[in-house]
């Protein structure tokens, strides 16, 4: 069970999504559909994981505002969560978090990133947490191609407990991502794979997705990935989430 439910706590790449370009932002690697750091951007999503144990079902709002000369960027992270398995079904709120993001250096189509995320012990049931206060630190490296229709991203973060309940496994966890998007007209296309290596259980807790996505509007966009774990300590065996963004 715990390491089911250690992946609601791991990582995700998700930031706003584009909506208008400027010159400025034209030189900024992160400035296409779900990669984009300079509109307040409310993401609504919903997240459904199969378990040998049972599903886990994560319906969770994100905010992310843009602070100062826009090159920061901040996120908080609200997610209610239903646990259905074969004694009992659940649902409450799950540990909250609230993150920083800084784009130190951005020239032409790469630049990087870092950021900082804290996730606290809120959960109103051991179900819904880790009972634990987690860290992350991530750094991001990112590039376009292909006269910038194709985006790549590499992302290093590092998952630590450092505070909580004293019966629950720490939270120690490396993970390596890398995405790659594909834009045409509209729309965008994805695929990612992360390798995960979660040193509490000593395994593997790797996964993949395909995501399709679409601007509806200017200032929404909506968007659609299956996934996959794979690994000899693998949290879930398939997923499947869907979200909406609204930019202002």
């Amino acid at each position: 069970m715990k390491k089911q439910l250690l992946y609601i706590l791991l990582f995700s790449v998700t930031f706003s999504a584009n909506a208008q370009e400027t010159k400025t932002e034209e030189k900024i690697p992160f400035a296409e559909p779900r990669f984009h750091y300079f509109l307040k951007t409310l993401l609504f999503f919903n997240e459904y994981l199969d378990t040998d144990a049972g599903s886990f079902n994560t319906t969770q709002l994100r905010a992310l505002v843009p602070i100062g000369n826009k090159a920061w960027n901040l996120r908080f992270d609200l997610p209610l969560i239903s646990t259905n398995t074969t004694n009992t079904n659940k649902t409450g709120i799950g540990d909250v978090g609230a993150g920083i993001t800084y784009i130190p250096y951005s020239k032409n189509n790469q630049g990087i990133a870092v950021r900082a995320r804290v996730y606290a012990n809120s959960a109103v049931d051991p179900a819904f947490g880790s009972g634990k206060w987690v860290f992350m630190p991530a750094f991001f490296y990112g590039s376009y191609f292909y006269e910038r229709k194709i985006l790549w991203i590499s992302t290093l973060e590092y998952q630590r407990s450092f505070a909580g309940s004293n019966t629950r496994a720490d939270v120690n966890t490396a993970v390596l991502d890398n995405v790659l998007l594909y834009f045409f007209g509209k729309n965008w296309i994805s695929g990612d794979v992360a390798f995960r290596y979660n040193n509490t259980v000593k395994g593997y807790q790797n996964n993949a997705f395909v995501e399709f996505g679409r601007k509806i509007t200017p200032t929404n966009l909506a968007y659609i990935h299956p996934s996959v774990a794979f690994g000899g300590d693998k949290t879930y065996n398939y997923g499947i989430e869907a979200g909406f963004l609204i930019l202002f």
